[in-house]
């Protein structure tokens, strides 16, 4: 996949939610939510330039934001990094 964002945009790759809970509860699929994390594939020059946010961290990011597109058949999200609500470390 070649994707580069512009400006100060990011491409996501959300994380999975588990499919049960700690008890052992089966979470069937039209009740999960989209995941609010995810895992950093490739920024945008300006991202590059501050260097907070850099390819592979995993972010956190608010519920209605950024925009879903598909790439090669699978789900990505681009996100501006006023978006991120913060790095997991």
């Amino acid at each position: 996949m070649n994707f580069k964002p512009l400006g100060n945009r990011v491409l996501v790759e959300r994380v999975e939610e588990p499919e049960k809970t700690p008890s052992g509860i089966i979470i069937p699929d039209n009740a999960k939510e989209k995941p609010l994390e995810g895992n950093v594939l490739a920024i945008g020059p300006e991202v590059e330039e501050e260097g907070h946010i850099k390819v592979g961290d995993r972010v956190v990011f608010a519920k209605y934001s950024g925009t879903d597109i598909t790439l090669e058949g699978k789900e990505y999200l681009i996100l501006q990094t006023d978006d991120i609500l913060g790095i997991l470390e």
